[in-house]
């Protein structure tokens, strides 16, 4: 059975940093993009970062990028978020996805996403 465990999330000050880590069990994802997603309260989920199979390409959403870096262990089935910087406009449930194929497009990425952790949630207190 394949899983996605997030772990990391928490409260934290505007201004501050988080990582959060997904280890995924059940099958290898070294020849997959794995993904973060979030959803805010009273809104729909949203995609925030990806990164291919080997970790040489990566997408960020324009609300994050140059604060959040996402990275991957394929030895260890693992990707992770570093997000600084972090705002109140962060809080949310991250949740992590993998996806069934090694790259793509960014539509062909987010879409391409059939796995997902059940989430961690961020809080970013002003």
């Amino acid at each position: 059975q394949v899983q996605l465990v997030e772990s990391g999330g928490g409260l934290v000050q505007a201004g501050g940093s988080l990582r959060l880590s997904c280890a995924a069990s059940g099958r290898t994802f070294s020849d997959s993009a794995m993904g973060w997603f979030r959803q805010a309260p009273g809104k729909e989920r949203e995609f925030v970062a990806a990164i291919s199979w080997s970790g040489g390409s990566t997408y960020y959403s324009d609300s994050v990028k140059g604060r959040f870096t996402i990275s991957r262990d394929n030895a260890k089935n693992t990707v992770y978020l570093q997000m600084n910087s972090l705002k109140p406009e962060d809080t949310a449930v991250y949740y992590c996805a993998a996806g069934n194929r090694g790259w793509g497009t960014l539509q062909q990425v987010i879409y391409g996403m059939e796995y997902w952790g059940k989430g961690t949630l961020v809080t970013v207190s002003s």
